[in-house]
């Protein structure tokens, strides 16, 4: 399973996974639908699935033309999102599996971005290889989504289930954001060194237009405040020892940078 990561609009990504050989792809997040289907088009694709993780309309707004230009394709989401994802037709929950090109995906439940909000899973099929985690506007490189209809307990729950999947997890976020994620952490995690040099290649990377997605999940454990609300000096910052309202005050925080 090949991944294709397209840059659309002002900064969000979709996501193609396909093989060439066998001629289908399936899509993640499909915000706009033209540049998807120009790259189907470049490979002799068929798009025969959607995994949506969320309702946004820059993750779901191509999902009507795709649909008009492939009536058969198949288009996932969240159970919680009924009626909410253009043409959803499975309605996914926490612990359902999903199948493309013979890979086995896990369905997390991971409400706090939205209340609907699900995550995609593949893990590796050999040793040494990574797995592949699709979140949409969970976790972010180097950050987390804004909390529109989900409290800071819930995307403390949220992110705890994808924090223990393994290290070397690629994490495929929906926005680069990266740059201005990691200013805001220096401001919370001023003396991880981690963090420092992170964010020294990362602005060196998009000085050049050099895309940060994927990011690893070993990276993120050490240098995304929002994967460290139980670090000593995340809780100093925020003056509290409770998970959620740790992760509360450091996220209002960034709402305010």
């Amino acid at each position: 399973m090949e991944i294709k990561r397209i840059p659309v609009l002002s900064d969000n990504y979709i996501f193609v996974l396909y093989n060439p050989q066998e001629k289908i792809a399936a899509v993640v997040d499909p915000a706009v639908a033209e540049p998807v289907l120009d790259f189907l088009k470049s490979l002799d694709l068929e798009l025969v699935k959607i995994f949506n993780t969320h309702h946004h309309s820059d993750h779901v707004g191509g999902n009507r033309k795709l649909k008009q230009k492939f009536p058969d394709l198949c288009v996932y989401g969240g159970a919680e999102d009924r009626g909410r994802i253009p043409h959803q037709e499975v309605f996914l929950n926490e612990g359902d599996t999903v199948e493309f090109l013979g890979r086995i995906g896990q369905v997390f439940f991971v409400p706090g971005h939205t209340y609907a909000h699900i995550a995609y899973y593949f893990p590796p099929t050999n040793d040494g290889e990574t797995g592949e985690l699709f979140c949409g506007d969970t976790i972010f490189a180097g950050g987390c989504g804004r909390l529109f209809e989900g409290t800071p307990a819930q995307m403390v729950n949220s992110i705890g289930k994808l924090r223990e999947l393994p290290d070397n997890t690629r994490i495929w976020c929906a926005h680069e954001y990266t740059l201005k994620n990691l200013k805001f952490a220096l401001t919370v995690d001023e003396n991880n060194s981690e963090l420092q040099t992170r964010f020294e290649q990362v602005k060196q990377e998009r000085s050049k237009g050099i895309a940060t997605v994927p990011s690893l999940l070993g990276l993120e454990k050490q240098t995304n405040p929002f994967l460290r609300w139980d670090a000593p000096a995340l809780k100093t910052v925020a003056k509290m020892d409770e998970p959620a309202r740790v992760f509360g005050r450091i996220r209002g925080m960034k709402d305010r940078f």
